[in-house]
């Protein structure tokens, strides 16, 4: 999840903006915010002393929406329609590079783009608005094919039992076509939620979302990306929003930074030579004044590196901890 608000009509809220500014403080030069959504890191970062911030999202609606405020800026952002996994073709010799990592709540607030179980939608979840949807991939893949990406991107535990009852009522019932028609299945299997617990869907709806938008496949190219396109002292500054994401993000920079830590005994960790990155901050989540204001920010995790002016080279992908699906498919 990206950018977050307490309704639909609500501001959209930046997530962990203020330690971010603080961490890359001071603020200059050029920037590329790998995530656009409504634009909150461009303008915060503009705030700060940024000159000038190339704004990338796949997602057609969040340049719609742009279009509508971007003037007010004169000339200081830019836009481009693509993914951050080729950042590094839209830019270089850049002073910084943030990435806001997953669904933003303006995609999440918007029933017709089938991300949220709480409201009926069609089952789509593309934030592209491209390819394969949601639905196709629950109405057509196996049971062992749900399971694995249930389990392996969403942690779910009762992975197996909910693609066995997928596909048995895919069958027998009707195809999925609904947000709804998928949550209530799920709420039928699992046990009810007690008070501050999540809603039984949260898990499955996390990973097919993941699977549909190859999000850890464009995580890793994207801070590959990042790495090639930041000019020596160029900051990266990353925000997750689950545990599988802020493991592969911190085994990222531990081994760009020459810490050691990621690896495992059938896959030691070799310190690099020359550093691509210096680490400047462990793990960094919301204060409780952030979530008073934005709960949904609870989860969120900061971590920031400063490039080097060593060449980037390819990370051993093997011990970055990325789910066992995409290391199954065998390109990244």
């Amino acid at each position: 999840m990206s950018e977050a608000a307490t309704s639909p009509d609500a501001p959209h809220i930046p997530v962990l903006l203020r330690p971010l500014l603080r961490e890359c403080a001071p603020i200059s030069g050029r920037w590329l915010d790998g995530t656009f959504g409504a634009g909150g890191y461009t303008k915060g970062l503009l705030a700060a002393g940024a000159d000038h911030v190339i704004g990338v999202d796949r997602d057609p609606l969040a340049h719609d929406l742009a279009s509508e405020w971007i003037k007010d800026y004169d000339d200081r952002i830019s836009l481009t329609l693509g993914t951050f996994s080729r950042l590094d073709e839209y830019a270089s010799d850049l002073d910084g590079v943030v990435l806001d990592l997953g669904v933003s709540s303006m995609q999440l607030d918007l029933a017709d783009r089938g991300f949220s179980f709480m409201k009926d939608g069609p089952l789509d979840m593309r934030m592209s608005q491209d390819g394969p949807t949601a639905a196709d991939f629950v109405n057509e893949a196996s049971t062992e094919e749900i399971a694995d990406v249930l389990f392996h991107y969403g942690e779910e535990r009762q992975s197996r039992k909910i693609a066995s009852a997928i596909v048995m009522d895919r069958e027998k019932k009707a195809p999925f076509e609904t947000t709804l028609q998928l949550a209530s299945l799920i709420e039928r299997l699992l046990p009810r939620k007690k008070p501050g617990q999540s809603h039984p869907a949260t898990r499955a709806f996390q990973a097919i979302r993941i699977h549909i938008n190859d999000e850890f496949g464009e995580l890793i190219a994207g801070l590959e990306a990042a790495e090639r396109a930041l000019k020596p002292g160029g900051q990266l500054a990353v925000v997750t929003f689950h545990s599988l994401e802020d493991r592969v993000v911190k085994r990222f920079f531990q081994q760009r930074a020459s810490t050691g830590g990621g690896g495992s005994r059938y896959a030691p960790v070799q310190e690099v030579k020359t550093p691509g990155f210096e680490q400047l901050s462990k793990a960094i989540g919301p204060d409780d004044d952030e979530l008073d204001v934005n709960p949904r920010a609870r989860s969120a995790r900061l971590r920031v590196g400063r490039r080097t002016d060593a060449p980037a080279v390819p990370s051993d992908r093997a011990v970055l901890g990325l789910p066992k699906p995409l290391l199954d498919r065998g390109n990244v």
